[in-house]
Protein backbone atom coordinates (compact mmCIF):
# COMPACT_ATOMS: atom_id res chain seq x y z
CA UNK A 1 0.00 0.00 0.00
CA UNK A 2 1.18 3.18 -0.71
CA UNK A 3 0.08 6.96 1.17
CA UNK A 4 0.91 9.77 -0.41
CA UNK A 5 1.57 13.00 2.43
CA UNK A 6 -0.79 16.36 1.69
CA UNK A 7 0.19 19.58 3.21
CA UNK A 8 -0.37 22.70 2.64
CA UNK A 9 -3.82 23.29 3.63
CA UNK A 10 -5.20 25.69 6.34
CA UNK A 11 -7.50 28.55 6.95
CA UNK A 12 -8.65 31.29 4.07
CA UNK A 13 -11.00 33.62 3.60
CA UNK A 14 -13.23 33.29 0.70
CA UNK A 15 -11.63 34.38 -2.79
CA UNK A 16 -8.10 33.59 -1.43
CA UNK A 17 -5.61 30.88 -2.24
CA UNK A 18 -3.82 27.99 -0.69
CA UNK A 19 -1.38 25.94 -2.46
CA UNK A 20 -1.04 21.94 -1.32
CA UNK A 21 1.36 19.47 -2.07
CA UNK A 22 1.86 15.87 -2.19
CA UNK A 23 5.08 14.55 -1.88
CA UNK A 24 5.75 10.15 -1.49
CA UNK A 25 7.84 8.65 0.27
CA UNK A 26 11.89 7.65 -0.56
CA UNK A 27 11.53 5.11 -3.43
CA UNK A 28 7.99 5.88 -4.86
CA UNK A 29 8.30 8.17 -8.03
CA UNK A 30 5.34 9.97 -8.83
CA UNK A 31 5.73 10.52 -12.19
CA UNK A 32 5.94 6.57 -12.58
CA UNK A 33 1.58 6.96 -11.95
CA UNK A 34 -1.09 9.04 -11.97
CA UNK A 35 -1.61 11.16 -8.55
CA UNK A 36 -5.68 12.11 -7.82
CA UNK A 37 -6.59 15.01 -5.37
CA UNK A 38 -9.80 13.74 -3.83
CA UNK A 39 -11.49 15.73 -0.72
CA UNK A 40 -14.47 14.88 1.59
CA UNK A 41 -16.39 17.36 3.15
CA UNK A 42 -18.39 16.81 6.97
CA UNK A 43 -21.30 14.44 5.88
CA UNK A 44 -20.31 14.29 2.41
CA UNK A 45 -19.02 11.72 0.44
CA UNK A 46 -15.34 11.79 -0.96
CA UNK A 47 -15.24 13.21 -4.90
CA UNK A 48 -12.03 13.56 -6.79
CA UNK A 49 -11.30 17.13 -7.44
CA UNK A 50 -8.10 16.98 -10.27
CA UNK A 51 -5.63 14.35 -11.31
CA UNK A 52 -2.57 14.14 -13.46
CA UNK A 53 -1.81 11.33 -15.57
CA UNK A 54 1.73 9.95 -16.01
CA UNK A 55 4.01 10.56 -18.96
CA UNK A 56 2.14 13.70 -20.69
CA UNK A 57 0.94 14.75 -17.90
CA UNK A 58 -2.81 14.97 -18.84
CA UNK A 59 -5.09 16.57 -16.31
CA UNK A 60 -8.50 16.57 -15.09
CA UNK A 61 -11.11 18.88 -12.97
CA UNK A 62 -14.04 18.53 -11.71
CA UNK A 63 -16.74 20.77 -13.16
CA UNK A 64 -16.71 22.80 -9.21
CA UNK A 65 -13.23 23.27 -9.85
CA UNK A 66 -12.28 24.48 -13.47
CA UNK A 67 -10.83 27.35 -13.75
CA UNK A 68 -9.76 28.08 -10.41
CA UNK A 69 -7.88 25.34 -9.35
CA UNK A 70 -4.52 24.16 -11.39
CA UNK A 71 -2.39 20.60 -10.85
CA UNK A 72 1.04 20.32 -11.67
CA UNK A 73 4.21 18.06 -10.84
CA UNK A 74 7.40 19.08 -10.04
CA UNK A 75 9.38 15.58 -11.23
CA UNK A 76 12.64 16.86 -9.68
CA UNK A 77 11.27 17.19 -6.43
CA UNK A 78 8.95 14.73 -6.30
CA UNK A 79 5.88 16.63 -6.00
CA UNK A 80 2.54 17.30 -7.19
CA UNK A 81 0.82 20.78 -6.57
CA UNK A 82 -2.70 21.82 -6.37
CA UNK A 83 -3.09 25.92 -6.42
CA UNK A 84 -6.46 26.46 -5.39
CA UNK A 85 -7.23 29.86 -6.01
CA UNK A 86 -11.22 31.48 -6.06
CA UNK A 87 -11.47 29.50 -2.91
CA UNK A 88 -15.22 29.40 -1.21
CA UNK A 89 -16.66 28.15 1.57
CA UNK A 90 -18.16 25.12 -0.42
CA UNK A 91 -14.27 24.29 -0.99
CA UNK A 92 -14.07 23.58 2.41
CA UNK A 93 -13.15 19.86 3.32
CA UNK A 94 -10.30 17.45 3.99
CA UNK A 95 -8.12 17.17 0.91
CA UNK A 96 -6.40 13.85 -0.01
CA UNK A 97 -3.95 13.17 -2.79
CA UNK A 98 -3.18 9.41 -3.81
CA UNK A 99 -1.83 7.46 -6.69
CA UNK A 100 -4.64 7.36 -9.41
CA UNK A 101 -5.47 6.66 -12.73
CA UNK A 102 -6.61 10.10 -14.54
CA UNK A 103 -9.49 8.81 -16.00
CA UNK A 104 -11.82 10.80 -18.27
CA UNK A 105 -14.37 10.98 -15.46
CA UNK A 106 -11.81 11.98 -12.80
CA UNK A 107 -9.20 10.06 -10.00
CA UNK A 108 -9.48 6.24 -9.78
CA UNK A 109 -7.36 5.13 -6.96
CA UNK A 110 -4.92 2.53 -8.07
CA UNK A 111 -5.44 -0.62 -6.41
CA UNK A 112 -2.16 -0.40 -4.52
CA UNK A 113 -3.08 3.46 -2.88
CA UNK A 114 -4.00 4.04 0.52
CA UNK A 115 -5.41 7.21 1.85
CA UNK A 116 -3.05 9.28 4.24
CA UNK A 117 -4.28 11.94 6.76
CA UNK A 118 -5.12 14.27 4.35
CA UNK A 119 -5.08 18.20 4.75
CA UNK A 120 -7.73 20.27 6.35
CA UNK A 121 -8.90 23.54 4.14
CA UNK A 122 -11.50 26.12 5.54
CA UNK A 123 -12.57 28.61 3.71
CA UNK A 124 -14.60 31.31 6.05
CA UNK A 125 -14.55 35.10 6.38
Amino acid sequence: QVQLVASGGGLVQPGGSLRLSCAAASGFTLDSYGTGWFRQAPGKEREGVSCIGSGDGSTHYVDSVKGRFTISRDNAKNTVYLQMTGLKPEDTAIYYCAPSSCLAHGPQLLRFGAWGQGTQVTVSS
